[in-house]
């Protein structure tokens, strides 16, 4: 009871909240540090470091993740006691800088940035110039002496401030800015005259007052006020929550907010302001790499508004900020031990820093980097396997154009221009000109190329969507450049000859025009871009000399094996070059599909007896063993799990699905003869096994068992290969595989098959070989049973596809096509569970397998294929519940090497195998 009447005491006081919601950096000194990330965000534990350190920090306070969170908990209000320690140390921050939030004479001027845990780059907004009205823009003039300078900052505060806090539409201002220089002929805006900057005031307040029904507000502390509550709401803006989607970060981790006195870089030629990098970010090359603009704030770079320079020019033309500034980047990436991304302001002669935060990166200078850091010393190996995510291993793999037709095209006039080589990577797609339209054509399955005079945070839905970007403004520092470089996108930005009219959707350069639709294609390395789609090849992977000696390292830390799914001998070689270590899955009725083999299999279909299959069988069990002679021999002294037939027999018969049509129109026409009866038997047929499930029907063991001739075919081609190259010196180990496999009686009759074939093929041959009977564990019942069906199983191989499908009830080409897409953005399901293993439901059905089978046989090896063999999460997965290996598709063996290896650095796992 006597606390509930002081906490009714508290509130009729209105005593500030004894939370902490306000961290304050100040003359050299900080309440916040790096470790503090997840309170201040990256950008506020960064700016606290630097303090910290006595680097030019400009004084400021953080307000926390947790205000953020709070504010959103109450129906977006500001939590209690936030706005009085606001107040408070916005008082501090006035005594660091000598000047007085909203004060005539020497007037303080903040800036109010966005800032998570995880790097959200442009995602989330920021204003600038916060604090100016009338009398305070007529303060800083006097106090400048430089009328332009104090009128160009107004302008710029209330266009971003009628942005992003009043939601006015960015057209509104950026049109009557484009108005003005076409009047005055100013080709940029540093150009306009003081007299045109104060026009533009006027028309911009004019904007304003037309857009919301009333006036700018002029009060300082109203201005911030609603600009703090702005940048918090900003957190669930359309492209912070699609960011985070596609990054998989969580919406519950806030944004914190940075208040930061503002230094100029638009006060003449000895200011300016840019943001650098202390490695590449595209290359990984040790190297300062950025850029920066003379006379401009940080959003003229950002935003790509104006092309800047590279930062090697600021070493002649400012040599002693150059210097000092060369000296802070060398000393933040030795004290993060990771390259660095560092905004910066130079205002008359002096260099303040905004900001440093990890860089993001291109696949191949993650791997770069990491591996340089290792023999620079700054970090270990396991550190560097843990900083290069398993999807840049794959980004790396990407195709690229083939040089010979690029050249072709050269010659043929289809090159249209060149820009900056911002992300790496080729992309070929048909030409869009915004956002919107990009996710509608990939809804439609097109790919497109998101085409921007230069992007804003806006536009990243549609950068998503897209298979590469290409701009005509901004620099390899733009917010396309960073956007794309994260997304593992091709980008190429600055193309300056592009002339692009994004009211009638189309492009023209060198006298050429391309439309909306139009298939253009981009080389991010080269910065090249040409018309029409330019064919690919394969990557090199022999010439990736860092990514091979980071999967090294990771070959020694991972307890998984890393095997492949391979269905030709020439997957099998490229995968054991990649780093197989075996296959595990050869799936034969892949084999059966190629083009002098399908009417063979189609006539085993039709033959209405077993001798007639059987004499179809004999046809393709030449090549059959043909194809296993050449996967043994690329895959020398490595095992081979080969899944004998799985897909129901209408599946070779696609060809046939509009027969009726065919046969209806050939009987109105009045046709007849062999043509028509031949078609006739092929429907009849077809009716005959047509199914109204097929996916739980006549397939796997069931039909190997229903039509065993077909598993006496296999198993000989299986062992024939096997005997025909161990006479050469190879040593085959093919490991035999059952599907769908979900009761005793039927495995018990298909290893009785197997064996009595096997006998036969080793009499008639006078040779043995060894070899390992298994099944696919991929029905729930079978999960249940592992007990018993490790009594005769050597092995088991998850069949996560369809033990999927089973255990959800879930069909997978359906659920893609119907629901399962919305079911995941509306959180109804975490994630699509065919790429992410569902670990509580498919997960635990698989622990129960692994640990009846294993209380059987105990060396009982276990392995995984399909799509979820190659998710990093799966793998993790896998680690944890002791399988012992995973098989992915080929150009995914690097990434589960690198996976397997994170998952072992993180955890023990159940079991080390």
């Amino acid at each position: 009871m006597p606390a509930r009447r002081r906490s009714a005491t508290t509130a009729k006081k209105k005593t500030p909240s004894r939370k902490k919601w306000v961290y304050l950096f100040a003359s050299g000194k900080a309440e916040g540090n790096a470790g503090m990330r997840a309170l201040l965000g990256g950008k506020g534990a960064g700016l606290a470091e630097m303090t910290n350190a006595g680097l030019p920090v400009p004084p400021g306070f953080t307000i926390t993740t947790e205000a953020c969170n709070a504010y959103f908990a109450a129906d977006r209000k500001l939590p209690a006691g936030l706005w009085e320690q606001t107040q408070r140390a916005l008082a501090l921050v006035e005594k660091a800088a000598g000047k007085t939030f909203g004060d005539a004479r020497s007037p303080l001027l903040v800036s109010v940035r966005s800032g998570a845990a995880m790097s959200m780059p442009g995602m989330m907004d920021t204003v600038l110039n916060l604090g100016l009205n009338e009398a305070t823009r007529e303060g800083l003039e006097k106090l400048t002496k430089n009328p332009r300078f104090a009128w160009d900052a107004y302008r710029r505060f209330i266009s971003m401030f009628g942005r992003i806090v009043l939601g006015i539409p960015g057209e509104r201002f950026e049109g009557a800015l484009e108005a003005k220089k076409r009047r005055t002929g100013a080709s940029t805006d540093a150009e306009l005259t003081p007299q045109a900057l104060r026009e533009l005031v006027t028309e911009y307040r004019g904007i304003v007052k037309r857009e919301t029904k009333s006036d700018f507000p002029t009060e300082p502390r109203e201005q911030l006020r609603l600009a703090i509550e702005a940048v918090f709401g900003s957190w669930f803006g359309r492209r912070a929550v699609d960011y985070r989607n596609a990054f998989k970060i969580r919406h519950d981790l806030g944004t914190a907010v940075s208040v930061v006195t503002m230094v100029f870089g638009n006060m003449g030629d000895d200011s300016g302001t840019g943001v650098a990098f202390t490695r590449d970010p595209s290359t990984g090359a040790k190297e300062l790499y950025g850029e920066y603009l003379t006379n401009a704030q940080g959003e003229d770079v950002v935003a790509g508004i104006r092309t800047p320079k590279r930062i090697s020019r600021m070493r002649e033309e400012l040599p002693k900020v150059y210097a000092q500034f060369e000296k802070i980047a060398q000393r933040l990436e030795k004290h993060y031990r990771d390259a660095q991304d560092l905004e910066f302001t130079i205002e008359k002669g002096k260099l303040y820093m905004l900001q440093t935060r990890g860089a993001k990166r291109t696949a191949r200078a993650a791997v770069k980097i990491a591996t340089d850091m290792v023999r620079e010393g700054l970090i270990t190996r396991d550190e560097a396997l843990r900083r290069v995510d398993p999807a840049q291993v794959e980004q790396l793999l990407l195709p690229r154009f083939d040089e010979r037709e690029v050249e072709k095209a050269r010659a043929g006039g289809r090159y249209l221009t060149k820009g900056l080589n911002a992300s790496p990577g080729a992309a070929t797609g048909r030409a869009v000109f915004d956002a919107d339209r990009a996710v509608e054509l990939k809804g439609a399955k097109q790919l497109v190329v998101l085409v921007r005079p230069e992007t804003s945070p806006d536009d990243f839905h549609g950068m998503v969507a897209a298979t590469g970007i290409l701009t005509a403004r901004g620099g390899s520092t733009s917010h396309a450049a960073v956007v794309a470089r994260g997304l593992g996108l091709p980008c190429v930005s600055g193309a300056a000859a592009l002339d692009i009219d994004l009211a009638r959707r189309e492009m023209r350069v060198g006298g050429r025009v391309i439309r909306e639709g139009d298939a253009i294609s981009i080389d991010g390395t080269t910065g090249e871009v040409f018309a029409g789609e330019l064919p690919t090849i394969l990557p090199n992977f022999k010439a990736e000399r860092e990514l091979i000696e980071l999967l090294s390292w990771a070959d020694k830390r991972r307890r998984l094996g890393v095997w492949v799914n391979a269905d030709t001998p020439e997957e099998c070689r490229l995968a054991r070059e990649l780093g197989a270590e075996g296959v595990g899955l050869a799936r034969t009725e892949h084999m059966f599909r190629q083009a002098e083999r399908l009417p063979i299999v189609q006539d085993m279909i039709m033959a209405e007896d077993t001798e007639g299959r059987k004499e179809a069988l004999a046809k393709l069990l030449p090549f059959q063993q043909g194809d296993f002679r050449e996967m043994f021999t690329a895959m020398d002294g490595l095992p081979v799990v080969i899944r004998l037939i799985d897909p129901p027999l209408h599946e070779f018969l696609r060809e046939y699905a509009d027969l009726d049509i065919e046969i209806a129109v050939d009987r109105a026409l009045g046709r007849d003869g062999a043509q028509l009866a031949r078609k006739e038997r092929i429907w009849k047929r077809l009716e005959q096994i047509e199914e109204d499930n097929p996916m739980l029907g006549l397939r796997g063991c069931r039909l190997l068992l229903m039509f065993p001739e077909i598993l006496e075919m296999q198993i000989r081609a299986i062992l024939g290969a096997a005997i025909d190259v161990s006479a050469r010196g190879v040593k085959a180990k093919p490991e035999i595989m059952m599907p769908l496999v979900g009761t005793m009686g039927e495995l018990d009759r298909l290893q009785a098959q197997v064996v009595e074939v096997a006998e036969a093929v080793f009499k008639e041959r006078g040779k043995r070989v060894p070899y390992k009977f298994g099944t696919m564990i991929e029905i729930p019942r079978a999960c249940l049973i592992s007990d018993e069906i490790a009594t005769k199983a050597e092995f088991f191989s998850f069949g996560t596809n369809d033990l999927t499908q089973t255990i959800l009830g879930i069909s997978r080409d359906d659920a893609q096509k119907s629901f399962l897409t919305q079911y995941v953005e509306k959180k109804i399901m975490p994630t699509d569970p065919f790429q992410v293993l569902d670990r509580e439901g498919v997960g635990e059905m698989m622990r129960i397998s692994i640990q009846k089978g294993r209380k059987t046989r105990p060396d009982l090896k276990i392995g995984i294929c399909g799509e979820h063999g190659g998710d990093p999460s799966s793998i993790e997965f896998c680690h944890q519940a002791g399988l012992t290996y995973v098989s992915p598709s080929t150009y995914r063996v690097p990434v589960a090497r690198l996976a397997a290896a994170q998952a072992a650095l993180s955890g023990a796992g159940e079991r080390d195998r």
